[in-house]
């Protein structure tokens, strides 16, 4: 069993039950769509965002079930997400495995992600609660903004680190921010602990992504079931790279903006030139500081078994290898 695994026993049995929830509401009288479907969401993946749902009403004192389809609906979204990024990346492996567009095509991943975004809306429907309504439109919408903006910095060395934390606040925390408070609205919690559990997955999400991009340097293929150096091979000016634009010599500077300009940098070479600065540690640090943002912004919420989980599941962030 994971670290992870671990950590999340105490929930197991209510992940199973979002498992089925999943399976269910991936019924598709549509073949490939239920395959595609099927091929992704049965890849395996960390699962923390759902996860986030259920320990967010947990703790607030949440007594229904709506909570399972909506940590349902925040996986069909995250999984919607990935189906489009590996399209504009031209990824060909996640999680170990082939991505849907290497496996499936370009247009069937676009539309299956379609779906997905489609009948994540209709399940929310079915929630019948406004303010989660609310939330995930506005978070589908600032994540969308996310890809965009990522997009337009592409190739750019130029891009500084505010711009950058920028992209990942909004493409990679904005859901997690909605999952915690979409489990503090379900909950009833007063606008003061909702503000709190949003806090709390905004600062876990963006340590999330930072340790993301640590790991493109430094983790092990065969662990992170992905191709380490894809964020250089995709031009995309990770904090990492822009550490060493900054505090890097004059010869490491010019080619890592020649990496990011082209794409086509040597790995081993810009791995090099990140090990003679700070950049990773900087890296680790700023997500550090995320996490520690995380478990602050929950002293607000009730001592219990489950606050206490949320501060471990964010500690979690910190350790994690893929």
């Amino acid at each position: 069993m994971s670290a992870l695994n671990e950590l999340l026993a105490p929930i197991a049995a209510e992940m199973k039950a979002v498992d089925l929830v999943i399976r269910e509401c991936l019924d598709s009288d549509v073949v490939l769509i239920r395959t595609i479907g099927d091929y992704i969401i049965g890849s395996g993946g960390k699962r923390i965002r759902p996860a986030m749902v259920l320990l967010s009403a947990k703790a607030f004192g949440y007594k229904g079930g709506q909570h399972l389809k909506m940590a349902a609906v925040i996986e069909f979204i995250h999984t919607a997400t990935l189906l489009h990024d590996d399209v504009v990346d031209e990824s060909a492996l996640r999680r170990g495995r082939s991505t849907a567009n290497e496996m499936f095509g370009n247009a069937a991943s676009v539309l299956v992600g379609d779906y997905l975004y489609s009948r994540a809306f209709e399940m929310m429907v079915d929630v019948n609660r406004m303010a989660v309504m609310q939330v995930m439109s506005q978070a589908t919408k600032v994540i969308s903004e996310g890809e965009v903006l990522q997009l337009m910095n592409v190739n750019d060395p130029d891009v500084t680190q505010e711009k950058y934390l920028q992209v990942v606040r909004f493409k990679t925390a904005k859901l997690f921010e909605a999952a915690a408070r979409t489990g503090a609205i379900l909950a009833d919690a007063s606008q003061t602990l909702q503000e709190a559990a949003a806090a709390y997955g905004r600062h876990m999400g963006t340590a999330f992504q930072l340790i993301d991009d640590l790991l493109d340097y430094s983790g092990d293929p065969l662990t992170l079931g992905k191709t380490v150096g894809d964020d250089l091979r995709e031009g995309k000016p990770t904090l990492p790279l822009l550490r060493v634009l900054e505090v890097g010599s004059a010869a490491d500077k010019a080619m890592i903006r020649q990496a990011i300009e082209h794409g086509d940098g040597d790995f081993e070479a810009v791995a090099q030139a990140i090990g003679r600065t700070d950049a990773l540690e900087h890296t680790r640090l700023a997500a550090e500081a995320e996490v520690s943002l995380a478990i602050a912004a929950l002293e607000v919420v009730p001592d219990s078994d489950t606050k206490t989980l949320l501060q471990q599941l964010a500690a979690h962030t910190l350790t994690r290898t893929h």
